[in-house]
């Protein structure tokens, strides 16, 4: 189980820092992945900071967590895709459902128990 759980805590590292690189270097880019359109040079670098950001500061969490074998750190990451997959709930009430949004929100709470059963696993492991 811990040798299952590092492969997926080090797949959703990769994919994160990818997302952080797309978003840092090619933000148009990484908004039309998002459905975001900034607007002038604040958007753009709204785009880099923000989400940018988000995915790297991500990033180097799990990498950190996945090295030291500590699950506070991964719970911090489970923390942020919780909050976003909670504003991503807060879309479907006061939005409207898309469909199209809906594998979003299913990857960002898998994600966080992912993370939340790494964390006790690692916890366990030591």
């Amino acid at each position: 189980m811990l040798r299952i759980l590092q492969v997926l805590v080090g797949l959703m590292a990769l994919l994160f820092l990818g997302l952080a690189l797309n978003f840092l270097f090619n933000p148009l880019g990484g908004a039309a992945q998002f459905a975001v359109q900034p607007e002038g040079i604040l958007g753009l670098n709204s785009i880099r900071g923000d989400f940018g950001g988000l995915f790297l500061g991500g990033a180097i969490l799990l990498i950190v967590g996945l090295l030291r074998r500590e699950g506070a750190w991964l719970l911090a990451v489970a923390v942020l895709m919780g909050s976003i997959a909670l504003g991503r709930l807060l879309g479907f009430v006061l939005d409207g459902f898309a469909g199209n949004n809906l594998p979003a929100f299913i990857l960002e709470v898998v994600f966080v128990a992912v993370l939340v059963q790494a964390s006790r696993v690692f916890a366990s492991s030591k």
